[in-house]
């Protein structure tokens, strides 16, 4: 009986031992997380902001660790019908209270990299125009209580759980409440500038590099394997080996097919497919899956996926164009209509009381009564909390730190980029669109070297030499007077002065003799003054500091029109 006694203890042990092993490889894979969520976000908005997001990304799960373990863990598995109890620095045995077969500090860091995660879904729709400080207390707050207590109604025995609300990996447990987040957020900071014309309607606004969002949504696929499969909790058993499988083939199959909804959906709106689009398709995918990736059949899954894919589409498109809320990322559509239709869907495709299944209505209300309660409270509370930061410390910066760039305004980083160049190439500025003119009516070109331009017109081009940040405040000023056109060329240089910047990169000063990025806007004016434009470009350029830039100022011989063959001052006017 002795040997028969030990052989099960050690049983036992290694069982253990499995399922504590798993646990924290999901916990690793969704700590990673954080580095898709960081491509993703950096890659989809503009180069001048790289290195804030990056920064933001970071402290979500720095300040967030902490105060999760100080308040939130306690509120969120604290035993309780609303909410759970107040346990400053975790003392209470959770393991026990919960029943599971891992030691809690393998539990705790596992729910702390999902606090993350929520937390940081945030920080994509609200890029480019907030104050660092204010999303680092934001990022506190949320951590603090207004995760912990949606997420004990739905894992922690609340309310919801009571219920019988399903919500395996958190659809809407950490998905939604990052999402609603963003928009309450996105909402009370207002969009970028320039998002909006003056009629209302929406400009893109290009992010840097597709190539860096993509690698983000690879690294959030990967992941997501841990974050679905490693919520069973557990390694060990017949139904749980199982349900693992099954899970990460549900969770696979509904990101492709979330990818294939968008590409497709897209394909048909738009005539062609849509790349960024298509990747958040992908995350659209993984987010409505996570809910029910345990109930729900690969046919399932797949439908899930392709539903998600276009509802992506069709939220990203009505927060931006109907509600006038600027998700440079797509956040809202991703994270929160996705997260609240897989978490539906759930009541709808799951084998075991799914309305498809036989199961009635009883659990797709359920779902939806989850849904709208965790909508309600995160909404909220949310407002709550960023009208007061917005109130007190402020919640956005000012409209020349917002087109200078967050790099240098908020953390005095020249760039993020340095010594490469972004663009290749030149890039033209066109405020209207032309008409085409048959070369045949074209008028002909001859050689106008000895002749002055037609109409007797005085046409002069300025060359502006100038830092990268400071292109956006000038580009405005210019078409604030009339300049309605410009070439515009990523360069590197430096002039005849020697010293700093007093720009600053892991805190050594910057050196302005070294080659530095510019950019060289050229501008060719003939009825807007020469010295309105010089003084208005000085006005807009000029800080004061070394480097503020060169304007140079050229007499211009003769301008053609390659498409019409016109010459002189009608060569510069638009159709």
């Amino acid at each position: 009986m002795t040997a028969i006694t030990a052989t099960a203890n050690n049983i036992v042990d290694l069982f253990s031992s499995v399922d504590t092993i798993w646990v924290l490889l999901g916990a690793v894979l969704v700590f990673f997380m954080q580095a898709g969520f960081a491509m993703v976000e950096t890659g989809f908005t503009r180069a001048k902001n790289a290195g804030n997001i990056i920064l933001k990304n970071l402290m979500d799960l720095s300040l967030g660790t902490p105060f999760y373990w100080l308040v939130g863990f306690g509120l969120m598995f604290g035993t309780g019908t609303v909410i759970g109890w107040l346990d400053p620095g975790t003392q209470k045995d959770y393991v026990a209270v919960l029943g599971l077969s891992v030691p809690q500090p393998a539990f705790m860091i596992f729910q702390t990299v999902f606090c993350a995660t929520a937390a940081t879904i945030v920080s994509g729709a609200m890029a480019e125009r907030t104050k660092f400080s204010s999303y680092c207390l934001y990022s506190v707050i949320i951590s603090l209580f207004i995760y912990p207590i949606s997420g004990h109604w739905i894992w922690g025995g609340g309310w919801l759980s009571e219920l019988g609300f399903h919500d395996f990996a958190g659809s809407t447990a950490v998905h939604m409440v990052g999402g609603v987040a963003a928009l309450v957020g996105a909402k009370i900071l207002g969009p970028r500038t320039g998002k909006y014309d003056k009629d209302g309607k929406p400009q893109a606004i290009l992010g840097h590099s597709v190539a860096l969002g993509a690698l983000g949504v690879f690294i959030l696929w990967f992941c997501w394997f841990g974050f679905n499969g490693g919520s069973t909790l557990s390694a060990t058993g017949d139904d749980v080996l199982t349900s693992m499988g099954s899970i990460c083939l549900n969770t696979n199959m509904a990101a492709a097919c979330g990818a294939i909804g968008a590409m497709m959906y897209t394909w048909i709106k738009y005539k062609k497919p849509d790349i960024s689009m298509t990747l958040n398709g992908a995350l659209a995918g993984l987010v409505g899956i996570t809910a029910g990736c345990d109930l729900v059949t690969p046919l399932g899954s797949i439908f899930i996926g392709l539903l998600a894919g276009i509802a992506v589409v069709l939220g990203i498109e009505f927060v931006d164009k109907v509600l006038k809320i600027d998700d440079p990322v797509g956040a809202v559509g991703v994270h929160g209509v996705c997260g609240a239709l897989g978490t539906i869907l759930t009541g709808l495709f799951a084998t075991e009381g799914g309305l498809f299944y036989g199961g009635g209505a009883q659990m797709l209300g359920v779902q939806v009564l989850g849904v709208v309660a965790v909508f309600a409270w995160v909404a909220v509370t949310m407002t709550i909390v960023f009208l007061l930061i917005k109130s007190t410390v402020g919640l956005r910066v000012s409209k020349e730190e917002e087109m200078l760039g967050l790099d240098v305004t908020e953390h005095g980083l020249a760039s993020s980029y340095a010594d490469f160049m972004l663009v290749g190439g030149t890039q033209s500025y066109i405020t209207a669109p032309s008409k085409s003119v048959p070369i045949d009516q074209a008028v002909p070109v001859v050689d106008t070297a000895t002749r002055a331009a037609p109409g007797d017109v005085k046409i002069t081009k300025l060359s502006l030499v100038i830092p990268q940040n400071r292109f956006e405040i000038l580009k405005e000023a210019m078409q604030g007077i009339g300049v309605t056109g410009m070439t515009v060329t990523q360069v590197l240089g430096f002039g005849m002065q020697r010293g700093t910047s007093g720009e600053y990169y892991r805190g050594v000063p910057v050196d302005v003799a070294r080659l530095l990025p510019k950019v060289k806007v050229e501008i060719v004016v003939c009825k807007v003054p020469v010295d309105l434009v010089v003084s208005t470009a000085k006005k807009s350029l000029y800080t004061g500091k070394m480097g503020d830039g060169k304007i140079f100022v050229y007499d211009v011989e003769n301008v053609v029109k390659v498409r019409t063959g016109e010459e002189g001052f009608d060569a510069l006017q638009d159709d």
